[in-house]
């Protein structure tokens, strides 16, 4: 089985990466396209701007958000592209928030994890 793990785009690249995809809609501060080394932006997969503000890293909205960002990744077709990556080797989704529980990723990776072990993803792909 190939593996999904969430990273902070400031870590070091490591050899067991693989594919690395930035799922932030905003380009993360301080962090030069050269040196990102990610494969793919998909910042069509990140929270709506709406949902970004309201969330705004605040942890009091944590389950909140993660409901309304569900019920975003449930009509969001990128969803299947980023299970289709993951079926071709290890995947690395990349964020720049400093909080490394609740952030986009965390729940992008759980709901992916979520739509694979399911088996509710096979009509998409």
């Amino acid at each position: 089985m190939n593996v999904l793990k969430t990273k902070r785009i400031y870590d070091p690249v490591e050899s067991d990466d693989g594919f690395r995809i930035l799922v932030d809609r905003l380009w993360p501060r301080g962090v030069s396209v050269s040196n990102a080394k990610i494969d793919l932006w998909m910042k069509d997969i990140a929270p709506s701007t709406p949902l970004r503000v309201f969330f705004n890293h605040d942890v009091s909205k944590w389950d909140q958000f993660k409901e309304m960002y569900i019920k975003e990744l449930d009509q969001n077709p990128e969803v299947a592209n980023l299970i289709r990556k993951l079926r071709d080797g290890h995947v690395t989704i990349l964020y720049s928030a400093a909080d490394t529980e609740h952030n986009n990723a965390v729940v992008i990776k759980k709901y992916v994890e979520d739509a694979l072990s399911s088996g509710r993803v096979a009509d998409q792909l």
